[in-house]
């Protein structure tokens, strides 16, 4: 599923692909998605990106003088699990291409297509972010340590550690893969209360003594939990690409897969949490663990042309 560093991307993606572009004309949706119309037509508009946490919001803004004339219009997308943004040529757009985006003539016409293989995904009109969801891991750090250390009393941290970390209230992108990784740098187990990892760091204060720069390089060389929430997702977006990618033939998942440390790697131990989730670990899977669990130590899952599955 993407996670917050794949919106991120895919924001990226959408501004750098479309910085020089102008659409036109009405959008089109697939007659098979359960999704609202997007009740939009220009002869001339740009489109731009931006993401927070596991949520992307697209902007249609008219050029000056496009007819008729209109406001510009914002949708808000969650990609489910297979979401993403695919610029294609106006006359071969790929399977599943539900929400479609034209360039104006003269040709060659391309199409932005928002591509969903198993429509999950959703939009919504209006630009406005899910109320219930917390500031972004990775472009709201201070704002989403302070969310996450105000509402320990929350009885979302009675819960496992690793349960906790898919609460979009507190951390808005980060997603199973992610807080598998994050776990495994710091040796915690998945399955020890949230709470108790997440009050010992209100207790944690650098020496007042140090330098600006002392203190950074500390928080680098010893990050916590909530820092790595922030920085592990950052280094994804660094790779490049498209992230998450583990479908055959996509050249950045090589790059991917070998930054994998814990998640699906050989010799992990793996459990499912109480909602089915695969959480996969190394060690002791802590004081929380379902009873009579199953615990594996294998690879990702492949299919028969071995392209590996998230479990």
């Amino acid at each position: 599923m993407p996670e917050g560093p794949e919106l991120h991307l895919a924001s990226q993606f959408v501004n750098e692909a479309c910085q020089e572009l102008v659409f036109g004309g009405c959008v089109e949706k697939s007659p098979v998605s359960r999704n609202p119309e997007v009740p939009f037509e220009s002869s001339a508009y740009h489109i731009s990106a931006l993401a927070r946490g596991k949520e992307l919001r697209l902007t249609l803004s008219p050029l000056p003088g496009a007819q008729p004339p209109q406001e510009p219009l914002a949708l808000v997308f969650r990609f489910g699990m297979t979401g993403s943004f695919q610029l294609v040529p106006s006359d071969a757009l790929p399977p599943h291409a539900h929400l479609r985006f034209y360039t104006a003539p003269p040709a060659p016409r391309l199409a932005l297509c928002f591509v969903d293989i198993r429509r999950f995904g959703r939009w919504e009109l209006g630009g406005e972010w899910q109320p219930d969801r917390g500031p972004c891991v990775l472009l709201e750090y201070e704002q989403f340590r302070e969310n996450v250390l105000r509402n320990l009393a929350d009885k979302a941290f009675d819960r496992p550690i690793c349960e906790a970390l898919l609460d979009q209230r507190f951390f808005n992108g980060i997603g199973n893969y992610l807080r598998a990784e994050i776990l495994y740098r710091l040796r915690i187990p998945p399955f020890e209360k949230a709470r108790t990892v997440l009050e010992a760091l209100q207790q944690h204060r650098l020496s007042p003594e140090l330098t600006l720069s002392q203190k950074i390089r500390a928080k680098l060389k010893n990050p916590d939990l909530l820092e790595l929430c922030h920085l592990v997702p950052k280094e994804v977006v660094q790779l490049g690409g498209k992230g998450y990618g583990l479908e055959s033939g996509e050249e950045d998942s090589v790059a991917f897969r070998a930054w994998l440390r814990c998640y699906g790697t050989p010799g992990m131990s793996s459990l499912r949490d109480r909602h089915g989730r695969t959480i996969w670990f190394q060690g002791d899977p802590g004081p929380l663990a379902p009873k009579g669990s199953y615990t594996s130590k294998q690879g990702p899952f492949k299919d028969t042309k071995g392209t590996e599955r998230s479990s």
